[in-house]
């Protein structure tokens, strides 16, 4: 189990899915956490049950990402750890998206990520001790496996990414001890599965079906990866991507 204790940590769309099961896990092995989300009563809620911090932040905002920065280290002396795990889906493919969805969502998905890790790169320069952190970028195995029917999700989970090696080797050649790496989900048991569900039937096992594990994962089976990836116990480990899929993307589609 990874130690934490000391660590201050910060985790977007902490209210549910995977961000609410990273919020319970960090905290767990020790972190000191500050969860933030556009949903207010859930998100707050379930920082109280754990002894997290709380703040309502909309990812896309950028000028709003100094300040919720600027929160957690006020709050804790240091910032460690970022999660960038707020986002969104669009469920609709190139004939059908539309300039304001296809927008939304590389705002949240992309720009939001790039606009966390700035932002926690210029605190983490100033830590006490000298420049450390680890940056977690959530992204998805539609990075690697896109699909049809949500281009902007899709596209903007691919650059992510991207995303997170360009600020891996650019925080190494800087000299600074901050990693950042991606971890890459499969289907994963949330509240968005459970909506898509209700408007299509049988879905859930549609998706369980493309790991042949032939299952979704728990949110907290991520939230460990996650964890590991904030410790001390990978300090070599930057710019790599770290499947929790199941074995989805590692089987032929045929078979």
């Amino acid at each position: 189990m990874p130690d934490l204790s000391g660590k201050a940590a910060l985790v977007t769309g902490c209210a549910s899915g995977i961000g609410a099961a990273t919020v319970r896990r960090l905290a767990a092995d020790g972190a000191r956490v500050f969860g933030t989300d556009l949903y207010e009563a859930r998100g707050k809620a379930l920082c109280e049950e754990v002894g997290a911090r709380f703040a309502v932040q909309d990812v896309s905002d950028r000028a709003l990402w100094p300040e919720i920065v600027a929160q957690a280290v006020e709050a804790f002396g240091r910032l460690d750890i970022l999660v960038n795990n707020a986002g969104m889906v669009t469920g609709k493919s190139i004939g059908e998206v539309d300039d304001g969805t296809w927008d939304r969502v590389l705002a949240v998905n992309l720009t939001g990520t790039m606009a966390g890790c700035r932002a926690a790169i210029a605190a983490m320069v100033d830590n006490p001790g000298g420049a450390k952190g680890s940056i977690i970028n959530i992204a998805s195995t539609t990075a690697m496996a896109p699909l049809p029917t949500d281009v902007g999700y899709s596209a903007s989970k691919g650059a992510v990414r991207v995303l997170s090696k360009s600020v891996a080797t650019w925080c190494a050649k800087a000299g600074y001890a901050i990693r950042c790496n991606t971890v890459i989900p499969g289907a994963t048991e949330t509240g968005i599965l459970d909506a898509a569900e209700a408007d299509m039937p049988g879905l859930k096992a549609a998706v369980a079906a493309t790991s042949p594990m032939n299952r979704l994962a728990d949110p907290a089976e991520t939230a460990a990866a996650i964890s590991f990836l904030a410790s001390d116990e990978c300090p070599f480990m930057t710019g790599a991507e770290m499947l929790v899929d199941g074995g989805a993307l590692s089987i032929h589609p045929g078979f």
